[in-house]
């Protein structure tokens, strides 16, 4: 059984999606559509960058989502048709969306439009230097909690992710985040690095972005989608449009339970994962599961190898 899955922030780089677009007609279509709807050249900045403009949240979210919805569009040009041949999809945060536009419950040009309101939303919830973010190697989620809680000393200071069973991030305060760095041996943990991110995401800080999120999507709400969803927030499947609203809303302060997720998978028979514009998730995926199978599908030799398998 497969589960199609797609990358999060930090994915991006400069140069992606340019050797696809060369390639293949469905792919180029997908970012001129993403140009349109946002009425911007942003392929042209995921060519060729510069990759600071690149890494700007507002341009990372839709630009992470177009690469991968070119792959999902590739394939399926392909032959590969997403719905028959997989049981679910998920995403990492951002990928959430890019999953849902895979299934059909938003159309490109909306996921575009919610991925720049989200993405611009998280950039302002937050000034730039009073937020922070550590990624902790060699933690689990309780030593990860039990640091965030000595590190807040009255200032936000939360688990953001929960991404794989030796990797945690917290997200908070930028003086907390920096004491988390300073505690971080002294709890057990082998190391602690800060994010070179601009906000401070999935922590409770981000909440005034929820209330303009909540806007768009109830000018937006998903439609009906082909296959589960599982969700960051509850880390369980979900098929119910209203549902996922809420929930999209919810993400955006939210803890992202990616371990948990692929966990809930695993259980419900997914042996296969497909990771659709990265190769981020693999490895997360290959410590949380280890017998499961995990294919990373960015370059046309990619699509083509994974067309012939399926």
């Amino acid at each position: 059984m497969i589960a199609f899955v797609f990358p999060g922030q930090g994915s991006q780089k400069v140069g992606m999606g340019a050797e696809l677009a060369e390639a293949s007609s469905a792919a180029r279509e997908v970012f001129q559509e993403v140009d349109d709807a946002l009425n911007q050249k942003l392929f042209n900045l995921m060519g060729e960058g510069p990759e600071s403009e690149l890494t700007m949240t507002a341009n990372a979210q839709p630009a992470i989502m177009a690469n991968g919805m070119a792959v999902a569009r590739v394939l399926e040009a392909g032959g590969v048709n997403l719905s028959e041949k997989g049981e679910a999809v998920a995403g990492h945060s951002l990928g959430e969306y890019s999953a849902l536009a895979s299934v059909g419950a938003f159309s490109l040009t909306d996921t575009a439009k919610l991925l720049r309101t989200r993405g611009i939303a998280m950039q302002d919830a937050v000034p730039i230097g009073v937020g922070g973010m550590c990624a902790l190697l060699g933690a689990d989620l309780e030593k990860a909690q039990a640091l965030a809680d000595a590190a807040a000393e009255s200032e936000v200071c939360e688990v953001a992710n929960d991404n794989d069973p030796g990797q945690v991030v917290l997200s908070g305060h930028l003086s907390a985040i920096n004491r988390a760095v300073e505690l971080a041996r002294d709890h057990g943990i082998k190391r602690a690095i800060k994010l070179p991110v601009s906000a401070p995401f999935h922590c409770s800080l981000m909440e005034p972005a929820t209330q303009r999120m909540n806007l768009a999507l109830n000018d937006t709400k998903p439609n009906a989608f082909r296959l589960p969803v599982y969700s960051n927030v509850t880390a369980a499947a979900v098929t119910d449009p209203a549902t996922e609203r809420d929930l999209l809303v919810e993400q955006i302060t939210g803890r992202v339970r990616w371990r948990e997720s692929v966990m809930a998978m695993s259980d419900a028979g997914i042996t296969h994962f497909i990771e659709l514009g990265g190769k981020v998730l693999g490895p997360m995926i290959k410590k949380i599961a280890p017998d499961a199978t995990i294919t990373s599908v960015v370059t046309m030799e990619d699509i083509e190898a994974l067309a012939k398998e399926l």
